[in-house]
C-alpha cells in the first residue's frame, strides 16, 4: 500500500476570488515587480496582482481562458508540458503557481524567479478521479492550511507539518512511536528544548 498526504481543499479557477494564500504571501513582492502566473487559466490572479500594481504576464494552454483577459497583463497560450518553455532566459520577481502540477517543470520555474524573488506555490486542489488506484489511499488531511491557522512563524508552520506528516505516515503503517522517539532524541539530543520531557 501507499500512502499519500494531500490537501482537503476545493477551489477551481474558474469564477472564484484569488487564493488567500497568495494574497497573504504576495506581501513579500516587491511593489511594482513582474509577476508571472503559470497555468493562469481565467486569470483571478492575473486580475488581482494587476490590480495591486504588479507587472503580470500570464501563460496557460487554454487560448479560450486568455481571451478575457485581453488589457490585464501580458498573456501567453503555451502547452507548457509538452512544448518548450516560452519564456526561456526571462525572470521575474514572483512566480505564482495554483492548483498546478508539473513536476518536470519545477526547475524551469526556480530558475524563472529573478534574484531576491519569490515563489508562490500552491498545488493542493482535488485529485481528479482518474489519478485514483485501487493501491494508493489518499487521505485529505489538510495539515498545510491547520498548520497555517495555528502556527504564526513559517519556520514554526513547516516543523510542525513536518512533524504531523511523519506521525500520520508512522500511525497508518504502524510504526512504534517509540523507535520514531529515539530518532528525534538523536537528531535534536544537543537542543533539549526541542524534545519535551
Amino acid at each position: 500500500m501507499i500512502i499519500e498526504v494531500t490537501s482537503a481543499s476545493s477551489s477551481t479557477h474558474q469564477n472564484t476570488p484569488p487564493s488567500p494564500w497568495v494574497c497573504r504571501w504576495a506581501a513579500l513582492i516587491a511593489p511594482g515587480a513582474s509577476v508571472l502566473d503559470v497555468a493562469c487559466g481565467s486569470g483571478r490572479h492575473l486580475r488581482w496582482l494587476a490590480g495591486q500594481g504588479f507587472a503580470v504576464t500570464g501563460v496557460d494552454r487554454d487560448a479560450g481562458a486568455l481571451a478575457g483577459l485581453a488589457g490585464v497583463g501580458t498573456t501567453l497560450q503555451a502547452d507548457i508540458e509538452n512544448g518548450p518553455w516560452p519564456l526561456a532566459g526571462r525572470s521575474f520577481g514572483a512566480v505564482v503557481v495554483t492548483n498546478y502540477l508539473w513536476r518536470p517543470l519545477l526547475p524551469t520555474l526556480l530558475a524563472s524567479v529573478a534574484p531576491g524573488g519569490v515563489l508562490i506555490y500552491d498545488s493542493t486542489w482535488p485529485r481528479p478521479s482518474l489519478l485514483s488506484r485501487d493501491d494508493v489511499t489518499v487521505l485529505g488531511i489538510p495539515l498545510a492550511r491547520m498548520c497555517n491557522e495555528n502556527f504564526a512563524n513559517a519556520r514554526t508552520r513547516v516543523l510542525m507539518k513536518n512533524m504531523a506528516y511523519v506521525g500520520v505516515v508512522a500511525a497508518l503503517t504502524g510504526v512504534d512511536m517509540a523507535v520514531i522517539q529515539t530518532l528525534v532524541e538523536e537528531m535534536f539530543g544537543a537542543k533539549p528544548k526541542l524534545i519535551p520531557p
